[in-house]
């Protein structure tokens, strides 16, 4: 079964790429084309889709804030949204509206795909009734040598010794990997990963820093070092953190 979706971009090439694209792809079925997000919101309240093309930079009403409007609609119904862009600085607004993805202009029909391919899975999964949940849990038992973290629309699992250390931003986290070169970005705070870290392998030792205590390789007066990244260790945490060291000195 297709996908239905809409394509909103005020550039008219643009738009028409999109739409392109999309008759390209035997899974997408277009049912509208839109120059702005005020056309597509009223569009869209007379026949719903499936996946939005939305594009970000718009006069009148932008891409994300039409994507608010339909996240505070939608109750869990509502369309799912790759965004198309430019500016590569709003990647980070798309992710805290829940944006399956996010393509880069000028993007090929390869990088179309890709995303498109995400969509396709996602709805697979929401058919099956396997979609990812956001993830409640309690810190982990010491059996468990894991953790879940929401990335995107998916849940990925996580080893605790793939770990260096995490660090928390304003309403989301970076977790640094050994495995990997880029930090998993995931909508949490800090607190509630702390909360399911356990304390044996992981001490916070800053309000935006928790660190994997096997991954130390040096300490100073103030600063950890793991890898190239230097940590502050807080006043708040340094107690806790010289006794740990306690043991080893």
């Amino acid at each position: 079964m297709a996908l239905t979706c809409i394509a909103v971009d005020d550039e008219p090439l643009a738009l028409g790429l999109v739409c392109v694209f999309i008759e390209k792809t035997p899974f997408l079925e277009l049912k509208g084309r839109y120059s702005s997000a005020v056309e597509a919101l009223q569009g869209l309240h007379q026949n719903p889709v499936d996946l939005i093309f939305l594009d970000i930079q718009m006069p009148d009403l932008t891409g994300i804030e039409l994507a608010r409007v339909l996240e505070r609609a939608k109750e869990g119904n509502g369309p799912r949204i790759i965004f198309t862009t430019a500016y590569d600085h709003f990647a980070l607004e798309g992710y805290k509206v829940d944006a399956l993805d996010y393509l880069l202009k000028p993007f090929n029909y390869e990088e179309f795909l890709r995303a498109a391919n995400k969509a396709k899975n996602y709805f697979d999964l929401v058919k099956r009734g396997t979609a990812a949940p956001v993830l409640e849990a309690a810190r982990p038992v010491e059996s468990e040598d894991y953790l879940f973290l929401k990335v995107e629309y998916q849940l990925v699992r996580v080893a605790f010794n793939d770990i260096l250390y995490i660090e928390g931003l304003k309403d989301y986290v970076k977790v640094h990997l050994l495995s990997h070169s880029k930090p998993l970005l995931s909508l949490t705070s800090l607190k509630a990963l702390e909360e399911k870290l356990p304390a044996r392998l992981f001490m916070r030792v800053h309000r935006s820093f928790i660190v994997a205590l096997d991954k130390i390789e040096t300490v100073s007066r103030n600063t950890i070092q793991i890898g190239a990244a230097q940590i502050p260790v807080s006043d708040q945490y340094k107690d806790a953190f010289n006794q740990f060291m306690s043991r080893w000195t």
